[in-house]
């Protein structure tokens, strides 16, 4: 993804706290010459058994992730190939009517952090599941009510051979923040402060990213 120096993050916690924001990401191979590419969204969550510190580019980070076998990409899919994870945050159009200036173009605020990696496909049944648990126990920590998974793990057990799971080795990210960077700080503050008033969420979600940049 090409960065432009002004639209690169602050802090490299800024990609990591994106990613656990918006864990529904987008995994692309390469493919074959006769497929070509393959695409799919699904929920990509960091290791939680990972430890130690984190580099600014997340490299020798872990993640885990699961799709369908029946997906085309599974069996594309090898272990030790390369791929990209592209996760999409906070994003919104920007109308020069906010600009107060003329001439002015339009342009849209967006952030988006792309990781690549190494795949490791996982094929016992105990370890899928115990990816699909550390899934489960992630995102209703974040977005759920804390839902108590016991009752359904015999259910799990069950969908589990339909289900292939993988690890994923970071070899590098890249994050875009582009929040208006190289508008002067009045124009800034006006998107920022347009953005905060419109109703969908995703704009005032942007805006509290653009009260965060430093100075």
């Amino acid at each position: 993804m090409f960065v432009p120096s002004h639209y690169r993050e602050p802090d490299g916690s800024w990609m990591i706290d994106l990613i656990r924001a918006n864990p529904m990401a987008i995994m692309a191979i390469n493919g074959s010459s006769a497929d070509g590419p393959f695409a799919t969204h699904l929920p990509v969550i960091p290791d939680p058994a990972a430890t130690g510190r984190r580099s600014a580019d997340l490299s020798g980070a872990t993640l885990l992730g699961h799709m369908n076998r029946a997906n085309p990409q599974w069996a594309a899919l090898e272990s030790g190939g390369v791929a990209l994870l592209i996760f999409t945050g906070p994003h919104g159009y920007v109308s020069p009517t906010v600009y107060e200036m003329a001439p002015a173009a339009p342009t849209w605020n967006f952030t988006s952090v792309h990781v690549h990696g190494m795949v490791e496909k996982i094929d016992s049944t105990e370890e899928t599941l115990g990816v699909v648990k550390s899934t489960v126990t992630a995102l209703e920590t974040d977005f759920g009510t804390d839902w108590d998974m016991s009752g359904s793990v015999d259910y799990f057990r069950k969908i589990v051979p339909a289900v292939g799971a993988f690890r994923f080795t970071v070899s590098g990210a890249e994050g875009m923040f582009k929040l208006s960077q190289e508008q002067p700080a009045e124009v800034r503050d006006r998107v920022q402060t347009s953005f905060s008033c419109r109703e969908q969420g995703r704009y005032r979600e942007t805006a509290e990213l653009m009260g965060q940049l430093p100075g």
